[in-house]
Formats: C-alpha cells, structure tokens, sequence
C-alpha cells in the first residue's frame, strides 16, 4: 500500500514509464537507403540521433503550439543532416524531417494497457505529467493509451519541465485533487522523484533496468507492480 491512503490519482511520467522508443538507428538507416538512395553506417546513425535527441531534450519545452513545435524540429533535422555529413547533404529538409520521425516508433509498454484499464475501472484519476513537447498527445493517440488517461500535462504546455513543480501542479488539476491525494509514478530519480516529492506528492521509481535502489526510495520493475 502507497502511504497511509490509497490515492485517488496517480500521475504518471510517459517515456520510461508508458512508451518506450526501440532504438531508432536500424530504423533510420533503413529508410535513409530505401527513401534516398543514402547509406550511413550504424555508428553514424547513432551518433546523429545522439545530438538530434539531445538537443530535443534541452528545448522541447519550447514547443508548445503547432508553430514552436515545428520550429523545435526543423533544428533537429537540421542538426540530424549536419551529424550525417556529406551523405545527407543534398537532401530535402522536409522529406529528411519525415524520415526521422518515421524512424522514431513509440509504442507502450507491455503491462501498460491492461494495468491503466484496471486502475481507471477502480476510479482512479490517471494524468500524464510529461517533460515532452505537444506531440505527447499524438503519441498516446497512437499507441492506444489516450482514452486510458483523463488528462496530460506536458512541459512544453506548461512552459517549465520536471523536476520544476508546474508539470506536477497542472497534472493535480487536471486530476482534480490535492498533492496528498495523488502518487506519481516515473523512470528518473531526479525529474520524478525528487520533483514530484519537492511538490508534496508521494512518488514511485520505476526502475525497469533493476538499477540500485536508494534505501528512502519506493521502487517497482513494472508498472503492474504497484500495489494500491
């Protein structure tokens, strides 16, 4: 059982924790070959999603309406063309652009769908507090995971990313219901759960590569594993 009371909501980061992303490079060469006639070795791929993704990660924030997003990723593209070098240099930018995000497919955990079901069955309030950009609704969309959910707080919407309180602050509204009524649930111990806990909320680390746990920290392997 999570603290004294069960908890009416629990709040939930999305990758990591919901979606996960199968590494992108086998992808990405793929489609570079079959779409534009343009071999890049492995290494090569890796290392220009390395710096697209980073970059993504350092500025997501940023994209919080269709116009921010699309700005967010002509840089990336731009950033992936340059990492690749001479094999993507004469490539269209908005066909190099679909290219990558084609490259990139979330998909939810296995234990997910079925665990969200159950809990939202019981009454709980399930609300996605996210360090993403708007896309975040797409993405759930996509994988089924949406109509699970009564709500996502997204970084880029709220205009400050984890482990600033705000994501947590929106999730709670959206959720309808105070930091004591509510758990979250993430794969980091920094944006998670020491954010979460800085904003009043119980948290859980969902450690699915089975890291070292800290002996203050409340863990599971898999999101069915929360007991309640």
């Amino acid at each position: 059982m999570i603290g004294a009371m069960a908890p009416r909501a629990i709040l939930l980061d999305a990758l990591g924790t919901l979606v996960e992303l199968p590494p992108p490079a086998p992808a990405l060469r793929r489609l570079l070959r079959e779409r534009h006639g343009v071999e890049v070795s492995e290494r090569d791929a890796q290392r220009a999603l390395r710096a697209e993704m980073g970059h993504y990660r350092d500025n997501c924030v940023q994209a919080s309406d269709a116009a921010g997003l699309a700005a967010l990723r002509e840089r990336c593209v731009a950033i992936l063309a340059e990492q690749l070098g001479s094999a993507a240099r004469d490539l269209d930018s908005s066909e190099l652009l679909l290219t990558l995000l084609d490259s990139l497919q979330f998909r939810a955990f296995a234990e997910v769908p079925d665990t969200l079901a159950r809990w939202r069955a019981a009454g709980l309030r399930l609300v996605v507090a996210s360090n993403w950009d708007i896309s975040l609704h797409d993405v759930l969309e996509r994988t089924g995971l949406r109509e699970l959910l009564h709500g996502v707080a997204t970084s880029a919407e709220v205009g400050a990313s984890k482990p600033a309180p705000q994501v947590f602050e929106e999730a709670l509204s959206l959720a309808g219901v105070g930091a004591s009524d509510a758990v979250h649930v993430g794969d980091s111990l920094g944006a998670d759960v020491e954010g979460a806990r800085a904003a009043g909320i119980e948290a859980v680390w969902l450690n699915r590569s089975g890291d070292p746990v800290p002996g203050d920290v409340a863990s599971i392997a898999s999101l069915d594993q929360l007991q309640l």
